[in-house]
Formats: structure tokens, sequence, C-alpha cells
């Protein structure tokens, strides 16, 4: 089990349910939990499994999402990286040296660092920095982390105009409902500049949290305003 057969599984769900494809992908994650599993265990019979699965879910899930949206994003002639490229690469080109430069942030004494994010969205005019775009099953395990690097971004009038975005199935239910909201919600109605969700459950929404349907057309508004 790899990318290219999690991303042929989301191919296969396109064909069938068009552009809701993306309310399947956490069952798409579970289908791809069993056949990760059965080459897995032929390779460690012995092993630990579902420490396995979380490191690929994570990774790939990040991976599902730059490949979902990339079409959409570079058809409004923006381009799109993704973040471990720029803080990892030794060797960029020109294009990406400068578009490294235009998202740090500056520590001071303590240097130049980017944040950490899983995907960069850049205007290859200019440079500029768009968007930066955060992708997890769960909230609970950046959303807290992502709210600081927008905080960050705000203080510094050269990112100030970034705009710092979340993408997730919402596996544990964290965003359902404005009513008594968990921490996370209330993280993502006030830090960030948008979240959306990729769920065919029943999602209260809010300017700040959408259903995914609706980021390509939010993300054309944005760039027509830039």
């Amino acid at each position: 089990m790899n990318f290219e057969d999690l991303k042929s599984m989301y191919a296969e769900t396109q064909l069938r349910d068009g552009e809701e494809a993306y309310k399947s992908v956490s069952q798409i994650l579970q289908d791809a939990k069993e056949r990760h599993k059965q080459d897995f265990l032929e390779d460690k019979p012995d092993g630990d499994h579902e420490q396995s699965w979380r490191a690929f879910k994570g990774k790939n899930f990040e991976k599902l999402i730059q490949h979902i949206i990339t079409e959409s994003i570079e058809a409004l002639s923006m381009k799109v990286i993704n973040g471990n490229k720029l803080e990892r690469s030794k060797n960029l080109s020109l294009e990406l040296s400068q578009v490294k430069r235009n998202l740090a942030i500056d520590y001071g004494e303590f240097g130049l660092h980017l944040p950490d994010v899983d995907i960069v969205v850049y205007n290859p005019q200019n440079r500029r920095v768009i968007a930066l775009i955060s992708s997890k099953v769960t909230l609970r395990e950046r959303i807290a982390q992502t709210g600081y690097w927008k905080l960050k971004l705000l203080e510094d009038e050269n990112t100030a105009h970034i705009k710092v975005y979340f993408i997730t199935p919402d596996e544990d239910g964290t965003l359902t409902s404005t009513y008594l909201p968990k921490k996370g919600r209330a993280i993502v109605e006030i830090d960030l500049d948008g979240t959306y969700v990729l769920t065919d459950a029943d999602l209260e929404e809010s300017d700040n949290v959408k259903l995914f349907e609706h980021f390509i057309e939010d993300f054309k508004q944005l760039i027509e305003k830039n």
C-alpha cells in the first residue's frame, strides 16, 4: 500500500460520486488501512501495525489533499508546493528561494524560520506567498500550532497578508457544533482564516468553518482581491 494506491482509490470514488467524493475521504482511509495491514503483516508478522498506520495515514493524507486541490489552484495561475520541500531542500531554484524568503518569520537574534505547514500557495509572477494550508485528520494533531503560526505571520507587515487555512475530515467531531464549542472549534473560528471539512456528517457551518466544497470558490475570491 502506497500513496499511488490511495490516489487510485480517490479517483475511483470521484468516478462514482463526482464533486462529493471528498465526503468519502475517511472511508477511503479506513479501506486503505485494511490493505496497508495486509501488506505490513506480510513483511512484519509481529510488528506494531497501528504505529505504522498512523505514520502512513498522516503523511499520505497531507499528500492527498495537495493532490486534490493542486489542479484547481493552478487553474488560477497560482502554484502549490509542499512545505517540507521549502524547509528541507538545500538546492532550491531561484523562484523557490524567493518564496522561502517571503515566508520566513524573523525571530531576531534567533534567526529566520519557516512556519510548520503542509502546503504553500504562491504567485509565481512575484513569488508572493498567498496562503498556507495545514491538513490533518483530526484537529488535536496540530490546530493550536497552526493558530500560533497565523499570529506570528500577523506580527510582520511582510507576512501579515498571508492566509492560513486548515483542511480536515474532523474524525473526532471537534467541529460539529457551535453549541458549547470545543477548544479546537474556538481556535479555528477566531485564529484562522478558514477551515474546510471533508465529511458527510452534519456540520454546523459558519463564515470560518465550511464543508470542503466551498474551498476553491473562496480561494478564487481571495485571488481576485489580491
